[in-house]
């Protein structure tokens, strides 16, 4: 097993790769290297933007969580690109028989852009609307054509591509922006948001790379129907902080910063039927109240 980009949903889903692999990942931190070691992973240093730096990949796995995202500037993903072109070498020995491998994609949900609050399942179009969306978009077509190419070598490509809204866990909670007062949008003007656990999002991961249909997307969501205000709100209350000040959507350009402004821009409610039909998910936590709550009380433990 090779894992791309091993940050936090990665870790939560090692210790289902050790049990049963030998599981190498690809980091460019000499301090996350020795992390990785003491979690049982033979880590690789490397840089996915730099394609000599991921020599030593190729032949290394043919089943693959790709879980890096894609640089921060362009409309294009030129380091899903550099892995595909090092996956792609012919391994010795093979004799130019092109390779078969397995993918498990994170993407985001951010690639359907505004749709005004509407529910949909997976067969809705994309329609990106900003150029983080786009890149998104951009890493999806290159393993969706089904091969990697490099040279006159290839190899064929089975990808799961599983589309991701906000992630949350006891220590990615939005605490220090409820802290600062930032504020949210009056109830009229608000978005629907949708969220997922990280350790929902970890098991959605291992279950797709078994039972994902190659080229397939999933809505990896909780079963939540949440306004964005009434998630901070929710957070507040269970913290015992102020909830944040409401503010209208002509009002928020002066009050909210620009990249956090553009989520308040996108409105969508996601189908998680497939999740749970095809990969036969059972989440841990059904709802972000049952999310906060289990946060809460881990805190509570120590």
């Amino acid at each position: 097993m090779l894992i791309v980009g091993a940050g936090d949903v990665a870790k939560r889903l090692i210790p289902l790769l050790v049990a049963r692999f030998k599981v190498f990942a690809l980091t460019t931190s000499a301090a996350n290297a020795h992390e990785l070691r003491l979690r049982g992973v033979i880590p690789l240093i490397g840089n996915l933007d730099d394609r000599k730096s991921l020599a030593r990949l190729n032949g290394l796995a043919t089943r693959i969580f790709h879980f890096a995202p894609p640089p921060n500037t362009g409309l294009t993903d030129p380091r899903t690109r550099n892995l595909l072109a090092i996956l792609a070498r012919p391994c010795r020995g093979t004799q130019g028989v092109p390779r078969e491998l397995r993918i498990t994609y994170i993407s985001t949900s951010g690639v359907y852009g505004d749709c005004a609050g509407a529910r949909f399942d997976e067969t809705r179009a994309v329609n990106p609307q900003n150029p983080r969306a786009q890149r998104r978009v951009a890493a999806e077509a290159l393993l969706r054509q089904g091969v990697a190419r490099r040279g006159k070598s290839s190899a064929l490509l089975q990808a799961s591509l599983l589309r991701v809204p906000g992630i949350y866990a006891t220590d990615r909670l939005p605490v220090e922006r409820l802290q600062r007062g930032t504020p949210a949008l009056r109830k009229e003007d608000d978005v629907y948001t949708n969220h997922i656990h990280a350790d929902d999002l970890a098991q959605a991961a291992w279950h797709a790379h078994w039972r994902g249909k190659p080229g397939r997307v999933y809505h990896i969501t909780d079963d939540s129907e949440l306004r964005m205000g009434d998630y901070f709100d929710l957070v507040a209350d269970a913290f015992g902080l102020q909830r944040p000040p409401r503010i209208s959507r002509a009002e928020a350009p002066q009050k909210i910063a620009a990249p956090l402004l553009s989520f308040m821009s996108e409105s969508r409610r996601l189908d998680n039927t497939r999740m749970k039909g095809e990969l036969r998910v059972q989440l841990y936590y059904l709802t972000v109240d049952a999310g906060v709550a289990a946060a809460l009380e881990a805190l509570r433990a120590g």
